[in-house]
């Protein structure tokens, strides 16, 4: 198997690097703005120590007994330019780092939104839209904080107090060592809490993507809910959920409640040493009044600083679980297939000994090998599960086959690269997905350069064009999240008018008739005769009615391919396609409160 291309760095694995290191790597191109952010803020700090000394100054003086103007207005000014220079540049560090981070989240969002198109659908599916959602959008906007404030914040609110006890050494050792005796003590009571922080908050991460992906599956399916009356019991799964949140937030700040409150109270709480120690010298005569007031004035500026920075302890503590959730997709292996566009000679596929699976540890399809001639109509047939869709879905380049080859055109699918190779490929799905979009914008997602008059031509050649002129706006009737105000027949139609305005030379259906009444059938019969015309044509369908036109059958049995030919032939023989026939015949036959035995 040919090996999956990565961005991941030679000699370097994204789990063993330091979360910081990987978020100051995505905003490399921001790096200029943030190192700008960090040196304004370390000069705020050092001008935001000018009032403390104006204020013990001014202090000292009136101690003193000094009268004179002259003396007070020279240290006040200066405490006022001190902390109106602060309060800019200290502004100013904050605007630019602003302005870098949420330059850094647009980036990692449109990555991870680039990312996502590269990745095969496996891994995609195997993703829940609730965590999806809360990590291009939650998570990513949790980093603000830590992009925005955490570095000159950080920076800041540490080199401040270390400012200040060097200069308490300065004036008195003594007096320095007594102002941050509180600080350990302190810290340990907090240490306590912060030391569980990042096992607590993974755990607070799933329980919310668990309580997400419940509250996006009790939306979605409200309809059948309701249907089947089963509101009380989908409702419980939900309540349940959130419940089981609030209680694992609330339990977790219980836990934390001691801890955090006897920090906070005991790290401010310098004065409670310095005051009766301070005094006791001060009338011994080893410390003078002027580095007594000193002192006191500059203590109180270490406290405040520092549980500023210890409220970023939990930033610190989240960044891994982030980082690892965001990575988790930017670091995904890639479909990887050829960079240059190739010659594809013909429209016929061939499938050479492949063996394939969702999960490593169990294989869909085990050792196929098939051909689907150009220009021809082959359908596959089997029972649920036996591997139909996943064939066609690897026809269509959704995933990368492990073992074996799958080819079009004579080229390995692997060699031509993956835009030109969904352009030889219209996959019309059961889901039949559309956008919350108007009708003409939906079926112009088969090829976006299309003028209005190719997209109505599309439409009245899909036979879908009558019903969108009967729509309140007609074709700029907006069809609502996933085709809401549509039926299941009309979104049909439109997929194959999508599929038709593309007009790519391999076609692939997928239960086509899925969801339609006989009416709605023969609709999307004709519009599929017309889309199919000159077309190599794969086509899946549980109505055997509806493939026994085929030009060759392909019957699949446990990701094996169990059988091929006409449907004359394989009816006639007593295999698996023949006793589907007669089963599917009998079923044709059942009418509602009548027996069939």
């Amino acid at each position: 198997m040919q090996k999956q291309r990565t961005e991941r760095p030679a000699g370097s694995s994204y789990a063993s690097q330091n979360p910081l290191l990987r978020i100051w790597g995505w905003g490399k191109d921001e790096h200029g703005r943030l190192i700008g952010a960090v040196i304004s803020a370390l000069i705020a700090v050092v001008l935001g120590m000018m009032p403390y000394f104006a204020a013990a100054q001014v202090i000292i003086g009136m101690l003193a007994g000094e009268k004179d103007l002259s003396f007070y207005l020279p240290w006040l000014g200066l405490g006022l330019a001190g902390y109106a220079a602060r309060t800019l540049l200290y502004n100013m560090a904050l605007s630019v780092s602003h302005k870098a981070t949420f330059s850094i989240l647009k980036n990692i969002r449109q990555r991870i939104l680039e990312k996502l198109p590269k990745l095969p659908l496996g891994t995609v599916m195997d993703m829940s839209s609730g965590k999806m959602k809360q990590i291009i959008v939650d998570q990513v906007d949790g980093m603000e904080t830590t992009l925005a404030h955490l570095f000159p914040e950080l920076t800041a609110n540490i080199a401040g107090p270390l400012f200040i006890v060097v200069c308490l050494f300065v004036l008195d050792w003594r007096m320095a060592l007594l102002s941050i005796v509180t600080l350990p003590v302190g810290m340990a009571f907090m240490m306590s809490v912060m030391g569980s922080y990042a096992k607590n908050y993974e755990g607070a991460v799933k329980t919310t993507q668990e309580m997400n992906g419940t509250i996006v599956e009790y939306i979605g399916g409200i309809e059948v809910i309701k249907a089947f009356n089963q509101g009380k019991s989908s409702y419980a799964k939900f309540a349940d959920r959130v419940k089981a949140n609030a209680a694992y937030y609330y339990n977790w700040m219980k836990k934390s409640q001691f801890g955090v409150s006897m920090g906070y109270s005991i790290v401010p709480a310098s004065l409670v040493t310095i005051l009766p120690v301070g005094w006791l010298w001060y009338r011994n005569g080893s410390l003078p009044v002027e580095t007594f007031i000193m002192v006191i004035i500059l203590s109180l500026g270490i406290a405040g600083p520092l549980i500023a920075a210890m409220n970023f302890v939990d930033t610190l503590a989240t960044v891994g679980t982030t980082v690892a959730s965001v990575d988790e997709l930017l670091s995904a292996e890639e479909q990887h297939h050829g960079d240059k566009e190739v010659r594809i000679k013909g429209k016929d596929i061939e499938l050479s000994h492949v063996s394939f699976g969702y999960h490593e540890d169990k294989n869909i399809l085990r050792d196929v090998s098939l051909s689907i001639p150009a220009g021809r109509m082959t359908a596959l047939v089997g029972p649920s599960g036996s591997g139909k869709s996943t064939i066609a879905k690897l026809i269509a380049g959704f995933w990368d086959v492990k073992d074996g080859t799958v080819s079009m055109g004579g080229v390995d699918e692997k060699k031509i690269p993956l835009e030109q190779l969904y352009d030889q490929v219209a996959f019309v799905s059961q889901d039949n997905y559309l956008f919350d979009e108007s009708v003409r914008d939906n079926i112009r997602m088969g090829r976006l350069s299309a003028s209005d008059k190719e997209v109505e031509a599309a439409a009245k050649a899909a036979g879908c064009d009558a019903f969108i002129r009967s729509l309140e706006k007609g074709y700029e009737t907006n069809v609502g999240g996933g085709g809401a105000s549509l039926s299941g027949g009309e979104k049909q139609r439109i997929s194959i008018a999508r599929a038709m305005l593309k007009d790519a030379p391999i076609v692939i259906l997928d239960e086509e008739t899925a969801f339609a009444d006989p009416d709605n059938e023969a609709k999307v019969q004709a519009a599929f005769s017309v889309l199919a015309k000159g077309k190599t044509v794969l086509m899946i369908a549980h109505r055997l009615s509806t493939v026994t036109g085929a030009d060759r059958i392909v019957v699949v049995k446990d990701g094996k391919i169990e059988d091929t030919g006409t449907h004359g032939q394989l009816k006639d023989k007593d295999g698996l396609y023949a006793e589907m026939w007669r089963q599917y015949n009998k079923a044709a036959k059942w009418k509602v409160g009548v027996s069939n035995a």
